[in-house]
């Protein structure tokens, strides 16, 4: 759980400001999990977990009040554990509560969120949302086989590294209208992925350094 002892240290106390609703013209910048957490004596209180992806702080509310606020990665102390939240590049990447025993739930997106309306796709549509993830997957690798030999053939032309180490030449040359596409694809699937909380340390390696 290291993860979550360096996340209990960027920890700030709350406002107690309300939780404002969800608006939709935030559907790209905005999410927001929640999950009924039990109380010691007995009461349950909602926990709601608001991620702003412009300022990549997030913001945990309690009965929608806000409770406390942090810079993303982090672990907020709640009842009976915590609750993890770490982001990608391309959304969010976890939000779980995650008791001391080291039993893990998963927060519920807001109905209207992106998470949120891309859930209830899944459950409406199967077999098109399987389709779609399969997609995905074939974009993030066809981009890592063709983007990242460029990517090593530009790195290595620097200065330092050409000197240092030597050139790379990419077997592969696309020209830049293609290579674009392929960006845009990539970054489409990788957003994709995000909405359905799916991680490869491979297809997503864009992730790894945000719990350094």
């Amino acid at each position: 759980m290291a993860r979550g002892k360096r996340g209990r240290r960027r920890i700030r106390e709350g406002d107690g400001s309300p939780l404002k609703p969800l608006r939709w013209w935030q559907l790209a910048y905005r999410s927001l999990f929640s999950l009924e957490i039990p109380a010691e004596d007995g009461s349950t209180h909602t926990y709601t977990v608001d991620i702003d992806y412009l300022d990549w702080d997030g913001r945990l509310y309690r009965d929608g009040i806000q409770h406390a606020v942090a810079t993303l990665p982090a672990t907020f102390p709640v009842e009976g554990g915590g609750i993890e939240v770490a982001l990608s590049t391309f959304g969010t990447r976890r939000v779980h509560y995650v008791l001391t025993s080291g039993e893990e739930h998963q927060l519920q997106p807001h109905p209207k969120s992106a998470e949120g309306r891309r859930a209830s796709f899944d459950r409406r549509h199967p077999l098109a949302s399987r389709l779609i993830g399969w997609a995905a997957i074939a974009i993030l690798i066809l981009g890592l086989v063709v983007l990242a030999p460029q990517l090593l053939e530009v790195i290595t032309r620097m200065d330092w590294v050409a000197e240092n180490i030597g050139t790379f030449t990419s077997p592969i040359q696309l020209n830049p209208a293609l290579n674009t596409a392929l960006t845009a694809a990539s970054v489409a699937a990788g957003i994709e992925r995000a909405l359905m909380f799916r991680n490869h340390w491979l297809l997503d390696a864009d992730t790894w350094w945000l719990d350094l």
